[in-house]
């Protein structure tokens, strides 16, 4: 599960490796500004304000320290300006740099994500709740890209200051550094229990968050039904418990990452106390000098810097790996079933449709469909009707290869459907649903959606074809005017007639419509109508219809019941029969 999350973020690092390189170099240079910071002052104490003999490595300076004591402490303090210089180059250098590599490495996991998203069963998504899915590709790849910015090389540097820090104070004095190190075990502690506890609690967080944003879309997606029922305070109220619920996970996980570098200052302090004592009966008994106390507690202090910097950073740390698993778990979730080895491509297909001894469920463990047979030849207009639930979208979905189907072969053009390459097999088929779904884009994109390299001249064709230019032509922008997301902004006969466009502009030989009719004005209906009958002129078509005038005026009519179905011509087929009005007046 965790193999394809490891595998983006090693290619990207992997992309990055010289930057990277100099990020580190950059990491070195802050680590050893900071381990030479104390000992200008040590210099100042000891050897000019004490007057006391230079080391071996500084001899050469002897006399200068001597006799230019004014203009040598000017030198030896101007030190730290250099250092301080350096190190704020080579952080923001560093900074820079692994911000650029955290937000690729973020990009490359939404990418990755969403490609996958959009390669999972349809099954999935419809168990699934989208907010959920939306939380994982932004925030959660956000949490993955901050620790990494933050935490990376931080943690590099911090620990190699902290390594070096111990190394040089226990070179300058044993027993001050054993007090030191003492403090060592505790901080651990501490810190491995807050970090355990924080993990936990911001795993709950985002698991609250998914909930909260799922509610969230729900909500904004069928605001015309919440306010046709006049729920708002209702929805308001369900909004505000899982919030409530978000909040107080929240809010504890922020008490935690408070308490955990508090903690560390308590203990920093019980140090630099002892130290003090100890350090300053080692300086009266001339074990030390007072320069070497002075550069021990400045170590020391600064000892305590990254840890309560790590300490701050767990916090970051556990958010992440909440985030990553969340990401990993989606990533491991198989596909759809891939193209099977040696499948053809589906180009100019004839539209010859055969559905042999199908059968299918959606896994509750009872069939949809039953040993379905039909044949639709090239060119043939047919009508499925049905009672609800009945299985006419279902027909149409695993044409389509939305679900696979368990027994039974759909063949066309002679050809199982399984041979074919699964997206050149849907380029051959165009479709026009009920609530034909409108992307907030302009116009022209929506049309061009069904063929991406569609021309203007194309788009415009279409557009006429589909009764949809004149309305088009009066829209404020014409074929550039952003609609609504999800159409909003368009009357229901305005969004199925730019569907029908759709259709148009992609000119596939197999037609599907799914109640493209329904719940339009007579005025709608009438230009839907004759835009539909121009568009299935030489086309094979398979149209779900309640619409008994449509269903009449088909080549054929196949009558779905009890997961079989009952075929019947259109001739034979009396209008005024309820039983059969009845089949056709239920939606699926």
């Amino acid at each position: 599960m965790k193999t394809k999350f490891r595998n983006i973020i090693s290619r990207n690092l992997a992309a990055e490796k010289w930057n990277f390189v100099v990020a580190i170099a950059c990491t070195l240079i802050v680590s050893a500004a900071d381990l030479l910071r104390p000992w200008p002052l040590k210099l100042i104490v000891d050897n000019i304000l004490l007057g006391k003999t230079l080391p071996p490595s500084l001899r050469s300076f002897e006399s200068f320290f001597h006799d230019q004591k004014v203009w040598t402490t000017v030198a030896v303090a101007s030190v730290l300006i250099v250092l301080s210089a350096v190190k704020g180059f080579s952080v923001y250098a560093q900074t820079a740099i692994t911000s650029r590599i955290g937000y690729r490495i973020a990009h490359a996991l939404r990418r990755e994500l969403f490609s996958h998203l959009q390669r999972l069963s349809l099954a999935f998504h419809k168990r699934s709740r989208s907010g959920e899915l939306l939380t994982k590709v932004t925030s959660d790849t956000n949490s993955v890209r901050d620790a990494f910015s933050e935490f990376a090389l931080t943690l590099v540097t911090e620990t190699l200051t902290l390594v070096g820090m111990i190394v040089v104070m226990l070179a300058m004095n044993i027993e001050l550094s054993l007090v030191v190190l003492s403090t060592f075990p505790i901080l651990t502690i501490i810190s491995v229990y807050r970090f355990r506890r924080i993990r936990d609690s911001a795993r709950k967080v985002r698991k609250a968050e998914g909930n909260l944003a799922a509610r969230v879309s729900e909500t904004l997606h069928a605001i015309a039904l919440v306010k046709a029922f006049g729920r708002e305070r209702y929805e308001t109220e369900r909004f505000e418990s899982e919030s409530s619920e978000t909040l107080n996970e929240s809010i504890r996980t922020a008490r935690l990452e408070a308490a955990s570098p508090r903690a560390a200052d308590i203990v920093n302090a019980i140090g630099t106390f002892a130290v003090l004592v100890f350090g300053s009966l080692q300086a009266l008994r001339g074990h030390i000098t007072p320069g070497s106390l002075l550069v021990f507690v400045a170590y020391m202090n600064s000892l305590y810097v990254p840890i309560r910097t790590l300490a701050k950073l767990s916090a970051k740390l556990s958010r992440a790996f909440v985030s990553a698993g969340r990401i990993s778990e989606t990533l491991g979730i198989e596909p759809e079933r891939e193209d099977s080895p040696g499948a053809i491509e589906a180009t100019a297909l004839r539209g010859d449709i055969s559905f042999r001894h199908v059968s299918f469920e959606y896994g509750a463990g009872k069939p949809v469909l039953r040993n379905i047979s039909f044949d639709i030849a090239t060119g043939q207009k047919v009508a499925l009707l049905g009672r609800s639930g009945a299985g006419k979208s279902t027909i149409i979905s695993l044409l389509l290869r939305l679900y696979e189907i368990e027994e039974g072969a759909i063949l066309i053009d002679g050809i199982n459907v399984k041979d074919y390459q699964r997206e050149s097999l849907r380029q051959q088929i165009a479709i026009v649903m009920q609530d034909s779904v409108m992307f907030g884009a302009s116009v022209r994109e929506n049309i061009a959606y069904g063929k991406v390299d569609a021309t203007d001249e194309e788009i415009l064709r279409a557009a006429r074809a589909a009764n949809a230019h004149e309305f088009i032509s009066k829209l404020e922008d014409g074929y550039d005017t952003v609609i609504g997301e999800r159409g909003g902004t368009l009357s229901g006969g305005q969004r199925q007639r730019i569907a029908i466009a759709r259709a148009f502009v992609r000119n596939a030989p197999i037609l599907v419509l799914d109640e493209p009719m329904t719940g339009l004005d007579v005025e709608s209906e009438a230009a839907v109508r004759d835009a539909l009958n121009r568009l299935m002129r030489g086309k094979t078509c398979l149209a779900i219809t309640h619409d008994l005038a449509s269903a009449a005026a088909s080549d054929r009519v196949l009558l779905l019941e009890d997961s079989r179905i009952v075929e019947q011509e259109p001739l034979l087929i009396d209008l005024s029969v309820q039983p059969l009005r009845s089949l056709c007046l239920c939606g699926d």
